[in-house]
């Protein structure tokens, strides 16, 4: 599990006009905006008009937005990114009764770069590796499998023997994300300047992809999970109302 700050740095970095333009749309419900309040908006996160314009160019260009009538949309790749992150904050859990999910790898005869896609998404789907080929999580996820995952591998209900608990904090290192969330809540709690609330924020987000979202019973104690996508939700309404009231005012 990669940690949201890299090692040594007191802060996350800040974003690029580019990184600040996905923030905006990617917690927009839909993920469009006109091209002036666009605009605007970026400007209000220290960056100026003609950097925000030619970072619109640039994304159009790099299929990362399309451009519409009025304005500018999140492209379709990057519609299941803003899917993976609704997800992370609002993850869609069932009470677990014991069962683990298991994903065993049966094809064979994959070159690197298709190994390195399929371990991306089994990583994803929240599933850790227990072994090569082998990976599983306990099963508290409301979620199916994506389609043609059956071609490469075969899913399971399993009890493994060893203790739940002592095997999850096998499979992910807990105590790490944990740390690594309570410095990002640290973070928002002093962050001001809304640049580097949307920089913090951004952090938080990327750290909610990487939570396992165990069941309770196989968390440490004092779980942090919960506190940080309470605080990535209250932002989240506050940016969606200023985008409201701008809106209104246009």
């Amino acid at each position: 599990m990669n940690e949201a700050l890299p090692a040594g740095e007191s802060a996350p970095r800040p974003l690029s006009a580019r990184s600040v333009v996905l923030s905006l749309l990617l917690g927009t419900h839909p993920p469009e905006l006109p091209v002036r309040e666009l605009v605007r908006l970026v400007e209000g996160f220290d960056v100026g008009g003609s950097t925000v314009r030619a970072a619109l160019s640039r994304m159009v260009a790099a299929g990362d937005l399309r451009r519409t009538d009025t304005g500018y949309r999140l492209s379709e790749r990057l519609l299941e990114r803003q899917r993976r992150q609704d997800e992370a904050v609002r993850p869609h859990t069932r009470a677990w009764e014991g069962d683990w999910e298991m994903v065993v790898i049966t094809a064979t005869g994959r070159g690197p770069a298709e190994r390195a896609d399929l371990r991306t998404r089994l990583t994803a789907l929240r599933l850790a590796e227990l072994r090569e080929g082998v990976w599983l999580r306990p099963a508290n996820l409301r979620r199916p499998l994506p389609a043609g995952l059956d071609r490469v591998a075969q899913d399971y209900l399993a009890r493994p023997a060893r203790p739940a608990a002592e095997l999850a904090a096998d499979l992910w290192p807990l105590d790490a994300w944990s740390d690594t969330a309570r410095v990002l809540l640290a973070h928002v709690d002093r962050a001001r300047r809304p640049a580097d609330r949307l920089t913090a924020f951004a952090a938080v987000v990327r750290h909610l992809l990487a939570d396992p979202v165990l069941p309770p019973e196989l968390l440490p104690a004092d779980w942090p999970g919960a506190a940080l996508r309470d605080a990535y939700t209250a932002y989240q309404r506050e940016q969606t109302g200023q985008v409201r009231a701008r809106g209104t005012r246009t």
